[in-house]
């Protein structure tokens, strides 16, 4: 925060709040802001019935609540921000994409001297750098996916559909000991329908020739895996086999320049680069990945121009993929971490293209 000529941060429930607090709040109604000064105590701002949560604080915590009369809650919060002791002109972090407009009123109403400036670069390079610990709760959770896609693979038949397989994937990841809050809804998509990066399931049954893709994530105690993987439901035609093929170079291309001191632009050149010589860099038509952790997306970016340059304990998914319109389309995703000598994927599932009877 001092480096970053800053005097206070605010935010409201997100995965930062508890990252840095170990207070945990859902985003509902009823909003909550915590409140940390450079120097000083911090405070925190939250219903009545959220009250007994603070108990369990590690730190000193000025606590304000406030009760359903909608009419006092300003007060509330003018009382509880008035703790930090911010003098006029005061620089106070925010984080823009995770703030919502209602705890932000409630702020500029409480602050209206400060001046708020996104704090995200600061959070975010704490998280984005893993210790052992989080790095193993991620290990866990791609297990969790991985053995809950095996579970739900043998039922891949002519005639099911995306809906069907979709439903008996999550009750796989529930019962691996995935939180029920996944990372996404699971994307499966047949066929021409995996020519869609974001598709989501539908009626749509299965027939022999169809490729079949799932995008799918496990939540392991608030840490996400998020996974790729594209099989054929029979044989697939040369054309989907040639795709397959430059996806799963790609893939491989990715993770091998993975390394510290690597500049995260580099990642996506090795993968993309390798789709474009093979022919088909045209539809390539996302960036190679993103950072992975208590969010699905967040720092770093795996894209083309990105100078950050990666660290040791930064995760984030490779994950490639060529999408022919009306065809079907191929991705193939792992979750990599960055050690101290190179890069470790913490996904092994088979990346080999996998024939499913019919």
């Amino acid at each position: 925060m001092r480096s970053h000529d800053l005097d206070a941060v605010l935010l409201n429930p997100g995965p930062s709040l508890p990252y840095l607090t170990d207070l945990h709040f859902h985003i509902s109604e009823r909003p909550v802001v915590f409140g940390l000064p450079v120097d000083g105590s911090a405070c925190i701002t939250v219903p009545e019935l959220e009250a007994q949560k603070l108990s369990h604080a590690a730190f000193e915590l000025n606590t304000t609540t406030y009760t359903e009369d909608v009419s006092a809650w300003g007060d509330a919060f003018r009382k509880g921000l008035s703790s930090l002791g911010l003098g006029a002109g005061a620089r106070v972090g925010i984080e823009p994409r995770s703030l919502r407009v209602l705890e932000l009123r409630f702020i500029e109403a409480a602050l209206p001297d400060a001046e708020l400036v996104s704090c995200e670069e600061v959070v975010a390079h704490l998280r984005s750098r893993k210790d052992h610990a989080e790095i193993e709760q991620m290990k866990e959770a791609v297990r969790m996916a991985q053995a809950a896609l095996d579970a739900t693979l043998p039922h891949i038949k002519v005639g099911v559909s995306e809906r069907e397989i979709s439903g008996r994937l999550i009750a796989n990841l529930l019962a691996e000991g995935s939180g029920g809050e996944l990372p996404f809804q699971p994307i499966i998509a047949f066929g021409a329908n995996s020519a869609n990066p974001h598709a989501v399931p539908t009626d749509y049954k299965a027939r022999e020739g169809d490729l079949i893709l799932f995008d799918w994530g496990a939540n392991n105690n608030g840490y996400f895996s998020d996974l790729t993987r594209t099989f054929a439901l029979g044989e697939p035609s040369e054309r989907c086999r040639a795709i397959y093929h430059a996806v799963e170079a790609a893939n491989r291309a990715g993770r091998e320049a993975a390394a510290p001191g690597i500049k995260a632009g580099a990642v996506d050149d090795a993968a993309r680069n390798t789709i474009v010589q093979l022919g088909f860099g045209e539809y390539f038509t996302h960036r190679t990945g993103h950072g992975l952790g208590l969010e699905v997306h967040e720092e770093p970016y795996i894209r083309a121009g990105n100078d950050q340059q990666l660290e040791p304990g930064m995760t984030f998914t490779v994950e490639p993929g060529v999408y022919l319109n009306g065809e079907g389309g191929v991705r193939i995703e792992d979750d990599m971490v960055i050690t101290m000598h190179g890069a470790e994927s913490l996904s092994d599932y088979d990346r080999s293209l996998r024939i499913l009877p019919v």
